[in-house]
């Protein structure tokens, strides 16, 4: 538990923020309300043993702070993740309530989270012993397939649960490999990409491996948005 000042914020809050969530507890010494809640936050956090941190701000003494959440009336609680809000709640709440709220900020990890944790391929197939849809296990077992070239075992792994950026490019990898698409650098992609676009809307083949090509680049690459606007220019 930290006190925070105006002077600190950047430091102890918006800083650590950018590591572990940070719950901001906004109260006065006047305040009945922030005496029943203020304890039961301080216990809270500390059973999640440095996953999230706390911030007590006293609001007469740190105007700017209180200024800069708006609030209205306190006790009011904030969660800071990345420097931004994810969650807040006014009033005081029962234990079993906020101790909710918190474990949602950084949930305790499990036997199966700890396993996928490694690299080694034993722990990651006992990760999914216990969790056959752990999706940090699966990404890191496909990748492990992809490059022995069991693509297709890194195709099914990655079928097992909903796409995420990291699994949708590895999918496309795993695809282009399969059917023998090696291009070395962006600039072969760049033009390969260029042949593509006169078949594409004929050929779902070659519709299909321009998608997979387009996902090897990074998605905020400004290419991605050129080429997805030439497909649909040649499909429509």
């Amino acid at each position: 538990m930290t006190d925070v000042t105006d002077s600190t914020f950047e430091a102890e809050v918006l800083q650590v923020s950018e590591k572990i969530p940070v719950v901001v507890d906004l109260w006065a010494p006047w305040c009945g309300p922030c005496k029943t809640l203020g304890p039961i936050i301080e216990k809270v956090v500390s059973e999640t043993e440095g996953r999230v941190a706390l911030a007590k701000v006293n609001v007469d003494e740190n105007p700017g702070i209180a200024q800069a959440f708006q609030v209205q009336s306190i006790p009011a609680v904030f969660a800071l993740k990345d420097r931004k809000v994810i969650d807040s709640f006014v009033g005081a709440l029962p234990e079993q309530s906020v101790k909710k709220w918190v474990e949602n900020l950084a949930p305790a990890e499990s036997p199966a989270d700890l396993l996928a944790a490694e690299d080694d391929e034993e722990s990651l197939l006992n990760a999914l012993e216990l969790d056959p849809g752990h999706p940090v296990a699966i990404a890191k077992l496909a990748r492990l397939n992809i490059e022995r070239g069991n693509y297709e075992t890194a195709l099914d792994l990655i079928a097992r649960v909903p796409e995420n950026e990291e699994l949708h490019q590895l999918a496309a990898k795993a695809r282009l490999l399969a059917n023998n698409i090696q291009l070395a650098s962006e600039t072969e992609v760049e033009s390969r990409l260029n042949e593509l676009l006169l078949f594409v809307k004929e050929d779902e083949s070659a519709r299909k491996e321009y998608l997979d090509l387009l996902a090897t680049f990074d998605p905020a690459d400004p290419r991605v948005a050129q080429y997805r606007k030439a497909l649909t220019s040649r499909l429509f």
